[in-house]
């Protein structure tokens, strides 16, 4: 059988380093026990994971949450994720702020030009 190439996987995932970070924990969470999507075909645990890559054998979000979780040092609680979400959803919710017309941005670039004193803020 012909060896996985990264031309295979880039395919499936278009960074290369993300590529690499996935497999990478994928390889180790063979090596931890996982169960196999494929057949092993007597290789080793980076090709194996890398071949689940390219024939679409594993879901990436969850890999990818499993890997950031992963590296997270401290782990939020409930708590703050439930408080960070509606922080987002308020940020979202929040008008989004006025483009200035077009006499104020010709008097802002003259008074820029001319060194006038900024009273924008």
């Amino acid at each position: 059988m012909a060896r996985v190439t990264v031309e295979d996987c880039i395919q499936k995932i278009p960074n290369r380093f993300r590529l690499v970070l996935m497999a990478a924990h994928r390889a180790r969470n063979i090596s931890a026990g996982a169960e196999l999507n494929i057949d092993r075909d007597n290789d080793k645990n980076p090709v194996v994971s890398l071949r689940e890559i390219a024939e679409d054998k594993l879901g990436l979000d969850a890999l990818e949450e499993s890997l950031v979780s992963g590296l997270q040092r401290i782990l939020p609680t409930e708590e703050e994720e439930e408080a960070a979400d509606e922080a987002l959803i308020a940020i979202e919710a929040r008008p989004a702020p006025a483009e200035p017309d077009e006499a104020e941005m010709l008097k802002a670039l003259q008074s820029d030009r001319d060194g006038a004193p900024d009273n924008r803020f």
